[in-house]
């Protein structure tokens, strides 16, 4: 069910403000997407904008009777995928390797021990590290269902593959993840 009422059917028909509305209302969801897909704030804002224009520029395209975020999410998610392969090229013709820093990791309130805080941040930041190194058809259905919690179900149609597909490829990550946080 689409939570986002007519703004969809409206926006595909033209009508800017209520595009401007499902930006607003679409705007952080799709924002945390792309930030775990990639792993860097600022990719993860000018991908943002990318994704929506694109939306904007294929919106005839879009079928009123599907979820809408489904179909946005497709778009971010293509936007990802061509981002990480120019960033493979660029890292490629460099002949250097991965120059993104690590994810910033928020402070938490304080009742930690200093101790522990860095050693939770530092648990955190491999794990963000291995996700980012999974192959994009591992790392999408990950994001989409552990951290995003969408159902296989709508993943696999976002992914445009079938559910076993979706659910294997979870399976997969989990493993790679599993393994190479184990390795040390």
């Amino acid at each position: 069910m689409d939570t986002l009422g007519d703004l969809p059917a409206r926006a595909a028909a033209g009508d800017r403000a209520a595009f401007s509305d499902l930006m607003r209302q679409t705007k952080a969801a799709l924002f945390r997407f792309i930030r775990r897909y990639v792993g860097d704030e600022q990719d993860a804002h000018d991908l943002l904008q990318e994704s929506y224009a694109a939306a904007w520029l294929s919106l005839w395209r879009y079928d009123p009777s599907r979820p809408f975020e489904a179909w946005l999410r497709t778009i971010a998610l293509n936007k990802c995928r061509d981002w990480s392969r120019r960033r493979f090229v660029r890292r490629l013709v460099r002949g250097t390797t991965d120059l993104s820093s690590p994810e910033a990791l928020s402070v938490p309130d304080g009742t930690e021990r200093a101790d522990e805080q860095i050693e939770r941040a530092g648990k955190l930041a491999r794990l963000n590290e291995e996700i980012n190194l999974l192959a994009p058809h591992l790392k999408a259905p990950l994001l989409l269902t552990a951290i995003e919690g969408r159902s296989q179900s709508d993943a696999a149609e976002i992914l445009g593959i079938s559910i076993k597909a979706v659910e294997t490829r979870i399976a997969r990550a989990r493993r790679r993840l599993f393994d190479a946080l184990n390795e040390r």
